[in-house]
């Protein structure tokens, strides 16, 4: 009896079983949720209307807390702090509004406009191509016939649905009213959060608990501030590029670069590929122009911005980061991959602790055998 009790104590130890355990209970509490659904779907449409201006709210406060603190080391008092980020917010927004937003709309209305004559350069350009080779099948001919008979079509719905799209979830984001509300009280009483959610625990289990919390809070600060920062010295780069090559409509050109470098590792591919659309209408060299500014930015960002604005981010592998936005965009669309890494950065950040904490407590635990 002892000797199977000695057994079974020995295989309740072992990692695998422990794992093995862990996993088991996640399915367990997944095909509870899953035929429980009724109970807690009225709470997720309730987390799905919350969760934008929150989101929209958390990033504010990550970018204007370091302005907030600032203002406090000169003894200015928390609300007026807040007050003045808030009004510099404002500022902001009436300057973009009023100097960059009219030149912007402007410049992309003229694209699309200019979409019919950039179709039909490609069309002359195909059609010549087909006329002076012998090589291509007849079926690729009807292929490239049929796409391109419907190409301007293609080209206004791509274009619209991208800068649309990024337009609505900019206005969207940041429109909503609940979003300074949000961010106010996240300012002024941010730093309670975690003494209030460990309030419950004991002494030593708080205090673990607010160490997570710190890391967590650490990993989104230097991703979030870091990754902003990076896209907009990016967006810098390229409208300065941009105007230097002569691209037209380069501040919209740029802003979309700016705003596609906010997804990680992919974003400079997917910024770069308008502007040298437009590039080779305008001229086939202002392309290989406008793919050199963006490598020339890029080298800069790489060299100089990324390793002093994000010396504290996240270390992830290249494949890590495309599975991971592959992955998000497939279930969530657009917004799974702007948050794909962030979400995943706090995932490893509480296994990562959790670990360290079993293995301190392992160790402790043969310390006290010895």
């Amino acid at each position: 009896m002892k000797f199977k009790k000695k057994v079974v104590i020995m295989v309740l130890d072992k990692r695998w079983f422990q794992i093995l355990t862990m996993f088991i209970l996640i399915f367990l509490l997944i095909l509870l949720i899953s035929v429980t659904d009724f109970i807690f779907d009225p709470i997720f449409k309730y987390m799905g209307a919350v969760a934008v201006p929150i989101v929209g709210a958390g990033i504010l406060f990550y970018l204007t807390k370091p302005v907030m603190h600032f203002l406090e080391k000169y003894k200015i008092n928390r609300v007026f702090s807040i007050i003045i980020v808030f009004l510099l917010l404002i500022l902001l927004g009436f300057l973009i509004s009023t100097y960059i937003v009219p030149i912007a709309q402007k410049q992309f209305s003229n694209l699309i406009d200019n979409i019919p004559k950039m179709v039909s350069g490609a069309e002359d350009i195909i059609t010549y191509w087909q006329a002076n080779q012998n090589l291509i099948p007849p079926e690729v001919n009807n292929t490239i016939n049929d796409f391109m008979s419907n190409l301007q079509s293609h080209i206004e719905s791509a274009m619209s649905f991208i800068f649309g799209f990024v337009g609505q979830l900019i206005g969207f984001v940041f429109a909503l009213v609940l979003v300074p509300f949000f961010l106010f009280f996240m300012l002024k009483d941010g730093e309670r959060f975690a003494p209030f959610m460990t309030q419950i625990f004991e002494k030593k289990k708080a205090e673990n608990i607010r160490a997570l919390m710190h890391k967590i809070d650490d990993a989104l600060t230097s991703y979030i501030q870091g990754q902003l920062i990076v896209s907009f010295c990016i967006g810098v780069l390229l409208f300065i590029g941009y105007l230097i090559i002569n691209l037209e409509y380069a501040l919209t050109l740029a802003l979309f670069g700016m705003i596609m470098c906010v997804i990680p590792f992919l974003g400079p591919f997917l910024a770069v590929i308008p502007a040298i659309i437009v590039g080779f209408f305008q001229d086939p060299m202002v392309a290989v122009w406008v793919a050199v500014v963006m490598i020339i930015a890029q080298q800069i960002e790489g060299n100089f911005v990324s390793p002093n604005v994000m010396g504290r981010a996240l270390k992830l592998h290249p494949l890590t980061v495309i599975t991971l936005i592959l992955a998000a965009g497939s279930i969530a669309g657009f917004l799974g991959i702007l948050f794909a890494v962030p979400f995943y950065a706090v995932v490893k950040t509480i296994i990562v602790h959790f670990y360290k904490t079993y293995q301190d407590s392992k160790v402790n635990q043969d310390d006290a055998l010895i």
